[in-house]
């Protein structure tokens, strides 16, 4: 039986932040319920470019998404395009610069926030527009892409963490209140999808500097995390040395048992199961 896949994408969330302040993910690896990685980001550290790496594993000099103003639809195959092809149902609660990369550029807030075509990458996607929208809200819009449509691979993109670090910088109480934040929405969610089957991916694009920025090469703004909750992937912290970003779509193609997009490069992945 084909798995079903969640790729969680927390925006803005540094390693540093992800390890000292997301009590319930540091639990569930205490545990050895998750593996837990240290990534590092593809550059530039804007979120443009790298949804489009972590999507479909090619660099921005690749893939030609090289700045966060770059508004067409890829030109790669991404996990949604993949998944599809395969037969498989795909969904994304997302902000609208996903739609803009793989459904339709530009994105339209008025009559496309809710999107239902399966012969589209993403087949059924809810996004959003303000970067100030909450995190319940957008876990409530995944879960009902979830119960209503049972994707085989859904996305979940949340904003609150990257929109707080950006009014107030990474080393401050908001910042890593609102990790705390999310991390108890999480708890909440991860449970339930469990139970429904799924196999779960946590990370993020970038992180943040003091300052409230990214886009730059220091290890505060490519320093990342990835959780992993799957059967397939053998608890542990893989702390030793960063895993690149460009590994995260392969992955989620291994997990869902479909083949790779040609421009993905299988990097190996620590605790995998390739067998």
């Amino acid at each position: 039986m084909t798995a079903k896949v969640i790729l969680i994408i927390l925006d803005g969330l540094g390693f540093d932040v992800a390890q000292t302040s997301m009590g319930y993910l540091g639990h569930l690896v205490e545990t050895n319920q998750a593996s837990f990685y240290r990534v590092q980001s593809e550059l530039p550290s804007l979120s443009r470019p790298l949804y489009e790496v972590l999507l479909t594993g090619t660099s921005s000099s690749v893939n030609g998404i090289t700045a966060n103003d770059v508004v067409r639809l890829s030109h790669q195959d991404s996990v949604f395009h993949l998944a599809q092809r395969q037969g498989l149902t795909t969904a994304a609660a997302a902000y609208s610069w996903f739609s803009e990369l793989y459904n339709q550029a530009p994105f339209d807030w008025i009559t496309q926030r809710e999107q239902h075509d399966p012969n589209r990458p993403i087949q059924h996607g809810i996004f959003y527009w303000e970067d100030s929208y909450p995190d319940s809200h957008l876990f409530v819009d995944a879960e009902r892409l979830r119960s209503q449509h049972n994707p085989d691979f859904l996305l979940i993109h949340p904003m609150a963490i990257d929109h707080t670090g950006h009014l107030y910088g990474s080393d401050t109480s908001q910042y890593r209140g609102q990790a705390i934040a999310t991390d108890s929405l999480l708890a909440h969610f991860l449970p339930r999808w469990q139970a429904a089957g799924y196999e779960i991916l946590i990370t993020a694009d970038h992180g943040m500097n003091p300052d409230g920025q990214h886009g730059g090469t220091l290890p505060n703004v490519r320093e990342t995390p990835l959780f992993c909750l799957s059967p397939k992937i053998q608890p542990s912290r893989y702390l030793e040395s960063y895993l690149p970003q460009r590994a995260i779509a392969p992955l989620v193609c291994r997990l869902l048992d479909i083949p790779l997009a040609d421009g993905m490069k299988s990097i190996p992945v620590s605790g995998f199961d390739y067998n």
